[in-house]
């Protein structure tokens, strides 16, 4: 008798555990420039050639975590693998022509999410490997958001984080020209989401102000602090660790308020 309640009991065990739904899980991967590049996978010595220079891919991990998940609605799953692409230096076409979206345009399954963030580089005219004319431009963004959308995954097209200029009257502009302006034409041509990084990034940006954005977000460092840049840097591009968190901050808000 006692075997047939321990018979009984391990039947009720394994139909409640086999009623119980598998975590939902999707890849979320990320194409873009040095802004949002980890530069932990660089294969170097992370420490010693880069820090604290941090892409705000880099930091996005901070806020994918189960219990922010459940606030993104476009994702609607329990658990994110993070695949940061990006690279710093490449335009929307030098990434394509490199190969390095075909790879990843191989691995893409339905379910999957891809940002796309490119601008940075396109707009380098007195670099050919980088340039692209604002119609190349828009047209390399429809490919990347055509062949997501044919292989089921997801595209979200981000507008180009600020850089710290120009700044006129303690207000940030912009220096990507008419790039992000391209970039929501085609959101809105093609029906793709978008996060207007540029802007969120100005506004919060000029709310911090500018002598607390160059020492702390930016890659304005004294010299012999850190062990990569013995001599300083001055560079209002990339990023400190602070502002890259931040830069993901607001995006992960961005990505929050898509419907």
């Amino acid at each position: 008798m006692k075997k047939c309640w321990i018979y009984i009991f391990m039947l009720v065990f394994l139909a409640m555990f086999s009623c119980q739904e598998s975590p939902r899980v999707a890849t979320l991967w990320m194409i873009g420039d040095s802004t949002m590049t980890d530069y932990a996978n660089y294969g170097e010595d992370y420490m010693k050639e880069r820090y604290p220079q941090t892409g705000w891919g880099q930091a996005l991990p901070e806020f994918l975590v189960p219990d922010s998940l459940k606030t993104v609605g476009i994702f609607g799953v329990d658990s994110i693998i993070l695949q940061n692409k990006a690279r710093g230096g490449r335009s929307s076409r030098s990434f394509f022509e490199e190969g390095r979206w075909r790879e990843i345009c191989g691995q893409l399954k339905p379910g999957d999410f891809v940002i796309i963030q490119f601008g940075h580089n396109d707009a380098s005219e007195s670099k050919g490997e980088r340039y692209v004319s604002l119609p190349g431009y828009k047209e390399f963004l429809r490919l990347y958001v055509n062949q997501s959308r044919e292989k089921g995954a997801v595209p979200i097209l981000i507008t180009s984080v600020c850089r710290n200029y120009p700044w006129e009257n303690e207000v940030l502009g912009n220096s990507h020209g008419d790039y992000p302006q391209a970039m929501r034409e085609v959101a809105k041509e093609m029906n793709v989401h978008l996060v207007d990084l540029t802007e969120l990034s100005a506004n919060h940006f000029t709310e911090k102000g500018r002598d607390y954005v160059t020492e702390n977000y930016f890659m304005n460092l004294p010299p012999r602090k850190f062990e990569a840049y013995p001599e300083g840097l001055s560079d209002n591009t990339h990023f400190q660790p602070e502002g890259a968190l931040e830069v993901a901050r607001l995006v992960f808000e961005g990505l929050k308020g898509l419907k």
